[in-house]
């Protein structure tokens, strides 16, 4: 079962991608995760991509591409994986898909979680973020135990810039821009399949499920 998660920032694709990884025993495999495994186990792809993220600058698409490819080929991928965040472009969807070509293997799935911007714009500013493990939190949705404090390493949440409501629009914009078009692109796949990201976790959980046949 190979799953591809999209939606806007803060639309709760990430949250949903880890409760399918947990439902079926499958990686939950972010580009961010395999830039910092690659970086921190100084592969020769890691040394690549820290060259660019060390001069500010993005990490372009053919490498992206080589690092998930290879992710996936590892033995825990076997069954399956939930793509999160990746491709975000047309030209990065394309080059997965011939990349996937090759190994006889194509997207089974294409899910995307549908929130409208206002709402976005609410969640988003409301998230904290743990800069010890990365663990994201909501103040109203999803708050820690201790307020302002992790759950799992009891460091200090903080707001990143990116969460700032200003910020927030622009990165609404690129997304309407470059990701949005992957909405079609998978679509004429026949492997797109869209839900109501504004029903509650649970709620969009419960939809995903039954598009996956649980």
């Amino acid at each position: 079962m190979k799953i591809i998660m999209l939606g806007a920032p803060g639309a709760g694709k990430g949250t949903q991608a880890e409760k399918i990884a947990d439902r079926y025993h499958i990686p939950h495999i972010s580009t961010g995760d395999i830039f910092r495994a690659n970086i921190s186990e100084g592969t020769e792809l890691g040394k690549k991509v820290k060259k660019y993220i060390d001069q500010g600058q993005l990490v372009p698409d053919e490498l992206t591409c080589d690092l998930v490819v290879d992710r996936i080929s590892k033995s825990d991928a076997a069954n399956g994986y939930v793509l999160d965040g990746f491709p975000r472009t047309i030209p990065q969807a394309k080059t997965l898909t011939d990349a996937m070509d090759e190994r006889n293997e194509k997207i089974d799935y294409a899910i995307s979680v549908e929130v409208p911007d206002k709402d976005i714009i609410e969640r988003m500013s409301g998230r904290r973020v743990c800069p010890g493990c990365g663990a994201t939190y909501h103040i109203k949705h999803q708050p820690p135990k201790q307020e302002g404090i992790c759950d799992k390493c009891k460091k200090e949440l903080a707001m990143r810039d990116d969460d700032q409501p200003e910020t927030v629009k622009k990165r609404l914009k690129v997304y309407h821009e470059q990701t949005s078009p992957l909405i079609d692109f998978y679509r004429t796949q026949d492997v797109l399949y869209q839900v109501d990201g504004t029903t509650g976790i649970e709620t969009v959980f419960c939809d995903i499920m039954k598009i996956l046949g649980v």
